[in-house]
């Protein structure tokens, strides 16, 4: 079921030259929207640059990976953080989005904004380990390091694949926790899984206890009012824990179609995924009401 999202323009479409990257298939447009009377400046996205960072949360280096619109001043450019999954990293969970973005961008659909990526481990994006805690990082460290290179400090949003779709709603709730919500939030294939049976596999939580205290589909609540938006294919393994987490809690945007936990279903969801986050990306350069200082 898809519902439609974008009060500013058609969901992201088109056909032809077909770039590859990062697991991820993006058909780019045959040619740039534009009307008669308005000409926009050409934007384009930067393939993505990496660097290492030194996580104290995490104790260890990582990697931070991050796409960009050229030619705009990353100065309070919003950020949304994207989250790998099980056995995956920053290097190569962000796909790069630039022919899609810059096209959208130029047709006034798309707010600019970066995707950011980090090294997160195994762990479920949460405090696993005593010295290992990711989630620390992407709250406490991540802020600092966007700031430094000049973006909005508060991430505007979060998304993630499998794992990182699990992530992406416990980060969600963090940041509702701390009074500072987020403005979106995007699971694709998300890891809910609806017993111990299954999740204790992953080798990731200390027990039940602990994985129904982190579990998204048990704290459905910590999310309300927060816009959010749920990708699945109905042949994929994960799909009656997005069905039951769709069930409880209504999300606004919905995506169950066909396809399998793997790369081609998760790039048919990438042009609805950036309309629905362009949709609560601030203004660029405007400070988001609420949030941290920038």
């Amino acid at each position: 079921m898809n519902r439609p999202i974008s009060r500013r323009g058609l969901l992201l479409g088109g056909a032809g030259a077909v770039a590859a990257v990062a697991g991820f298939t993006i058909a780019e447009p045959d040619a740039e929207p534009s009307t008669p009377n308005r000409k926009p400046r050409p934007v384009e996205y930067t393939p993505v640059t990496v660097e290492r960072v030194r996580s104290a949360a995490r104790g260890r280096t990582v990697h931070l990976a991050i796409t960009r619109p050229s030619g705009v001043n990353p100065e309070r450019l919003p950020v949304c953080l994207l989250l790998h999954g099980l056995h995956g990293n920053a290097r190569g969970i962000l796909p790069r989005l630039a022919p899609r973005m810059a096209a959208s961008m130029n047709g006034g659909a798309l707010t600019p904004f970066v995707f950011a990526a980090l090294d997160g481990g195994d762990n479920y994006w949460h405090h696993a380990r005593p010295t290992d805690d990711p989630m620390r990082m992407l709250l406490d460290e991540a802020p600092v390091w966007l700031a430094e290179r000049g973006f909005q400090r508060t991430p505007f949003a979060a998304a993630g694949v499998s794992m990182g779709g699990f992530g992406a709603l416990l980060y969600a709730r963090r940041r509702a926790e701390r009074a500072d919500p987020v403005r979106a939030v995007a699971a694709i294939s998300p890891g809910l899984l609806l017993s111990w049976t299954l999740m204790r596999k992953r080798h990731a939580f200390s027990g039940a206890p602990q994985w129904a205290d982190l579990d998204p589909l048990r704290h459905v609540d910590a999310l309300r009012g927060i816009p959010t938006g749920i990708w699945c294919g109905t042949s994929d393994p994960f799909i009656s824990g997005a069905q039951r987490f769709i069930a409880a809690a209504h999300p606004e945007f919905i995506h169950l179609a066909p396809g399998r936990h793997n790369a081609r279903f998760w790039s048919s969801c990438v042009p609805s995924l950036l309309d629905f986050l362009g949709k609560y990306a601030p203004v660029y350069g405007a400070d988001r009401p609420g949030g941290n200082p920038i």
